[in-house]
């Protein structure tokens, strides 16, 4: 008897358990070694996972909407049709197929297809290989309102079907609200006043209980993350930045498709080109002196949880490019669509909160990182200028969070000072 077993893998660093966003294959379908079988929603995407084995999907362990734990049979594959009903009952006799050989350590990507690479055929299709690309929120909203999938066309990324289509289809069917006239209002004589006798005040019992929410996958990976961020001990440096100078700057490139998004992180690359050990993390051996310089952007996303698409080599890629790749970054994350290593791949981290006008705000270390910057809303301010008179400047409040096992005070300042300079004195040489 020839029977293997389908495995959750660790999608990434830091996954333990991963939730089953959708089987591809129905038991008792043809499998090819190679081919797409399930898709799993790992910390903070949702990846395409494939069989090791050809034959035919024998029986699915762990349905759709339901998780299971790194490592653990997820499904059976049997190599004939014959010895699909002994697949069967190896769950039902809680046994394990003993013909399988232990699981061979392999990349996540090596089981793992890119959840962006849909083939189109030139009129928007959303199929991938035959099957249908749509976001978990969509399929469970579908489902509910009994809407065939098959019949959308997808408006997200890569012709992805989202919640939108789902819904713009049920509103498109429903007939406009008759206009009622207003009714003509005679006068009347006002009544007499009435006795008010104040409502009874319910009983405790009569009370709506709270509702507790399951965190998300998402969610779940955040918690953990700073749980884990506890255990390092860090430090706090604030400075102002006058970023008249910057403004000035994205106002002439805006229109370009530059945001000011790329543009702090361009700023924070090159200004790390002078400080590494800022760039730098710890590690049980020592120090490590990262050879890239990858930025790291906080992002929140729509159904809860965090994510940090990472602009890689900010330093050396132009602000154009940074900020067409960051534009894709944000889509494709909010899709939950990007893979590990574009958001596991930082070295330093920026929380940017003054674009919902936050004055000042200190940022949680990542885990794995030395540093992290909070961005606060420039603002006019009356300053003293150089020449003894007072004048008034746009400035926002910067926060830095360092790692202190390996970044002290100084090196936090100094950091701060030369990304000040920059960007007060020097804002242009982030278009070169």
């Amino acid at each position: 008897m020839s029977i293997h077993e389908i495995f959750m893998p660790a999608l990434s660093s830091t996954m333990t358990e991963g939730k089953i966003v959708s089987w591809v294959k129905s038991p008792g379908d043809k499998v090819e070694k190679g081919e797409t079988v399930v898709v799993v929603e790992s910390d903070k995407a949702d990846m395409d996972v494939e069989t090791f084995y050809e034959g035919y999907l024998a029986h699915i362990i762990v349905q759709a909407g339901d998780s299971a734990t790194v490592g653990s049979a997820i499904a059976y594959v049997a190599e004939t049709e014959a010895e699909i009903e002994a697949a069967k009952s190896l769950t039902n006799s809680g046994t394990t197929a003993a013909t399988t050989p232990a699981p061979e350590k392999v990349p996540a990507t090596a089981a793992v297809g890119a959840s962006t690479a849909t083939t189109h055929n030139g009129n928007g299709s959303n199929h991938k290989e035959g099957r249908l690309v749509a976001s978990p929120r969509a399929r469970k909203l579908a489902k509910e309102l009994k809407v065939d999938l098959t019949s959308l066309k997808g408006s997200g990324p890569y012709g992805r079907i989202v919640a939108e289509d789902v819904e713009a289809v049920v509103n498109k069917g429903k007939p406009a609200a008759p206009v009622t006239p207003a009714p003509i209002v005679k006068p009347v004589q006002p009544p007499a006043p009435a006795v008010v006798t104040p409502a009874p005040v319910p009983a405790a019992s009569s009370a709506v209980p709270s509702q507790v929410v399951p965190l998300t996958t998402l969610q779940n990976a955040v918690v953990r993350g700073m749980v884990a961020s506890l255990s390092v001990p860090v430090f706090r440096v604030g400075y102002t930045i006058t970023t008249d100078g910057l403004d000035k700057l994205y106002k002439q490139i805006k229109s370009k498709g530059v945001t000011m998004t790329a543009l702090l992180a361009k700023a924070v690359a090159i200004t790390l080109q002078k400080h590494p050990l800022v760039n730098a993390s710890y590690s049980d051996q020592g120090i490590v002196y990262h050879s890239d310089i990858n930025i790291s952007v906080a992002v929140a996303m729509d159904d809860g949880g965090l994510i940090t698409p990472v602009l890689r080599n900010a330093d050396m890629v132009d602000i154009y490019s940074l900020s067409r790749t960051w534009k894709s970054l944000v889509d494709r994350a909010r899709a939950k669509q990007l893979q590990p290593d574009e958001y596991n791949s930082g070295t330093f981290t920026l929380s940017n909160l003054g674009m919902f006008g936050v004055d000042t705000f200190d940022a949680i270390l990542p885990p794995g990182q030395g540093s992290i910057l909070a961005i606060g809303a420039a603002r006019p301010q009356l300053v003293a200028t150089p020449d003894g008179l007072f004048g008034v400047r746009q400035q926002m409040q910067v926060n830095i969070t360092c790692d202190h096992r390996i970044i002290y005070g100084a090196h936090a300042a100094a950091f701060l000072q030369d990304l000040a300079k920059l960007i007060e004195t020097n804002a242009q040489s982030l278009t070169l």
